[in-house]
């Protein structure tokens, strides 16, 4: 015996089609997975020097600025020579990790060497300038 139209009409009206609402939190869940920030970024724009070997580096890193006047930076954060070191330890005792530096091209050297200095003795076994291709 077939149902009414009526009854069939009210099985329809109490069923909740969830295919989707599926669509939308898969769609939200890839759009979070894309956006997401994997790099800690150092929070200053350095004008970073040319070079013909640029190639890129893991997204697991630890990234210093060396700004033009001869801050280090580290999140947005003025930690100067002083603090690199214990600043990359803490880093590299949750995980191993480079350690890219973005060095503005007028810094003179003898800052470069002493950040680069600080990042061994913290343990680095990885120390990489930043650079664009020309």
């Amino acid at each position: 015996m077939r149902p009414s139209l009526q009854h069939r009409i009210n099985n329809q009206m109490h069923q909740i089609d969830l295919s989707p609402l599926l669509d939308v939190v898969f769609i939200l869940l890839i759009f979070f997975i894309v956006t997401t920030v994997f790099v800690k970024e150092t929070g200053v724009e350095v004008k970073k020097p040319q070079a013909l070997s640029a190639s890129q580096l893991e997204k697991q890193s630890i990234l210093i600025a060396i700004t033009r006047e001869g801050g280090v930076m580290y999140a947005g954060q003025d930690i100067g020579i002083a603090g690199v070191k214990p600043t990359i330890m803490q880093l590299l005792a949750q995980q191993q990790m480079p350690v890219i530096l973005q060095v503005d091209q007028e810094v003179k050297t003898k800052t470069l060497v002493a950040v680069m200095d600080q990042a061994k003795l913290a343990g680095a076994t990885s120390i990489n300038l930043a650079t664009v291709m020309p």
